[in-house]
């Protein structure tokens, strides 16, 4: 591509409205732009390096045998009602009516409509295995949409479902595309970890997340200072430690705590350590209101509750609501007295003595302890703090923040059961067939590799994704000399099968240059003064020199290095 007379842009300010590294080096070399919260166009050059994450992908998928199909974006609603999933979905569905008043939603995922697809293959265990694919638009109303293209309610995605007849067969499958993520991963030049997590709406047994790992991440990626243990901070277990306390049990004693409602006020009204309460936190879970007891230094874990209970959303209660089961001002809420079902963190169990709100305002109670009062379950409902116990060797946990790039699933026949998709085995009895997801995000992928890979001059693009291989910079190009040798190289490396940009503009040299180190491309030639000497300078990205090469060896040497 020839920069004279194509649409190309770059801006010299950041981006006001973007809270990343990646969002305002994407928006700055003009490779996306926003249009609303959460949605963006993708600007040409920004296509190009999308174009070549997809190819990577795409090689990858067929590799493992999947076929690529295309799915619709407007989905009848009721798809999802069958499956159980419209209500878990719920706000983050884009939902809407045709003339006929008849329900549609954007989809936000696909598993539905692949298992009805499969449907189409036949029902003998002779059928399997298969795995199928697409790149497809996905749609979700995100609350916060941030991090320019991390957290977006329009993305792009590849999904892929695999249909197997036993566990075993399935795994097997999973396996397959797992190592394909792993490829594509190394491929994307990212760094990365794998860890478990949730399996949220989703559902199934397993789900393993590819996690991008960025100081600007979302989610905390728990891992062990001695293990090789990983683990989504929303899953990691607190690990249950016995007491070796042998304190008596002493009487409850209600105290007046004028104005401290915060665990900081009352430890410092009573000079204790923040361990020594027990917090009382009420919140709405699908309508039905929970007390929940916690350590006073832990936070509740909301996946852990939303699996125990297997609910779909839950909330804090309002002042009216807290007020209603404690018969007490905000601040003051325990576990004695209280009017709502409680569930207690397991390490609540090992504590004696422990000071709690006395569900009457500015009062709390001293040497409380578990006998005291009734709770409904007790179970691991808190998240887990950096220097925890590690659940498997027992050494620290660490954590890091990471960006989810891909996600797989073992689905198992959750959608199979809910959409009748069967086999009939040898003896013609009929099965639900055990199913995979795998999710991968093309344009968080995007957004991570530019989280990694950026400098204080601009984005540093790996060779495989970078919109151009090489840019031919001419320094002069009313000089006849200069802009021959650009053009016959730029038709040279072209002819060859080297991703080249010509930038032919007419701007200053270092506008050019800027320009080039800002949008990525890996490696420049500049075409100046030496081009009468049939000389030109060669400078990768990351470099601190030019070098000096012979225009007749330039093609050779560009073809060693990208090739």
């Amino acid at each position: 591509m020839k920069l004279s007379n194509s649409f190309f842009y770059t801006i010299r300010e950041n981006a006001k409205d973007e809270d990343s590294v990646s969002g305002n080096l994407l928006v700055r070399a003009g490779m996306i732009k926003k249009s609303s919260s959460g949605i963006y166009m993708i600007m040409p050059m920004g296509k190009r390096v999308l174009q070549k994450i997809e190819t990577i992908v795409r090689e990858e998928m067929d590799a493992t045998g999947a076929q690529e199909l295309l799915m619709p974006v407007l989905i009848p609603e009721e798809v999802y009602e069958k499956s159980g999933r419209r209500e878990a979905f719920g706000a983050n569905m884009f939902a809407l009516k045709d003339r006929y008043q008849k329900r549609y939603v954007m989809g936000p995922t696909h598993e539905e409509l692949f298992t009805i697809a499969a449907t189409m293959k036949g029902s003998s265990y002779k059928d399997f295995p298969y795995n199928l694919y697409q790149i497809q638009t996905k749609f979700r109303d995100e609350t916060r949409p941030r991090y320019g293209l991390i957290r977006v309610r329009e993305f792009i995605m590849k999904d892929a479902y695999s249909f197997d007849v036993d566990e075993e067969s399935m795994h097997v499958s999973y396996m397959k595309m797992f190592h394909a993520y792993k490829k594509i991963m190394e491929r994307l030049g990212l760094t990365y970890k794998i860890v478990k997590a949730d399996t949220g709406a989703m559902g199934g047994s397993l789900s393993e997340e590819f996690q991008a790992i960025t100081p600007i991440g979302e989610d905390v990626v728990v891992g062990c200072e001695h293990c090789d243990f990983s683990s989504n901070l929303e899953i990691t277990e607190v690990v249950d430690q016995a007491s070796d306390d042998t304190a008596e049990l002493r009487q409850m004693e209600v105290v007046k705590t004028p104005d401290a409602k915060t665990i900081e006020e009352v430890a410092a009204f009573f000079q204790k350590a923040a361990d020594d309460f027990v917090k009382t936190l009420i919140y709405k879970i699908d309508g039905k209101t929970y007390a929940f007891l916690l350590k006073g230094t832990r936070e509740l874990n909301e996946t852990k509750v939303l699996k125990l209970l297997q609910a779909n959303e839950m909330e804090l209660a309002d002042f009216d609501e807290v007020e209603r089961v404690t018969h007490a001002k905000v601040g003051f809420a325990g576990p004695i007295g209280i009017a709502c079902p409680i569930i207690m963190d397991r390490e609540v169990t090992h504590m004696k003595n422990f000071i709690v709100g006395a569900n009457q305002t500015d009062h709390h109670i001293v040497n409380v302890n578990v006998k005291d009062f009734e709770v409904s379950m007790i179970a691991d409902i808190a998240q887990v703090k950096e220097g925890d116990i590690c659940p498997v060797c027992g050494h620290r946990l660490t954590f890091a923040k990471g960006i989810e790039v891909g996600n797989t699933f073992k689905l198992g026949t959750k959608y199979a059961e809910s959409l009748g998709l069967e086999y009939q085995d040898e003896t013609n009895k009929l099965h639900p067939v055990q199913m995979g997801c795998y999710g991968f995000g093309l344009g968080r992928a995007m957004a991570a590799i530019v989280e990694q890979h950026n400098d204080a001059s601009g984005i540093i693009w790996p060779a495989s994704v970078a919109p151009y291989q090489v840019a031919i910079v001419v320094v002069a190009i009313k000089d006849e000399e200069q802009m021959r040798v650009a053009t016959a190289l730029y038709e040279e490396l072209s002819a060859a099968g080297i991703d080249v940009v010509l930038d032919d503009r007419k701007e200053r040299p270092g506008v050019k240059f800027k320009d080039m180190e800002l949008i990525g491309i890996p490696y420049r030639i500049t075409v100046g003064r030496g081009a009468v000497d049939g000389k030109v300078e060669f400078r990768a990205r990351t470099a601190s020199e030019n070098e000096e090469w012979l225009i007749s060896e330039t093609k050779a040497k560009l073809m060693e290095i990208v090739k």
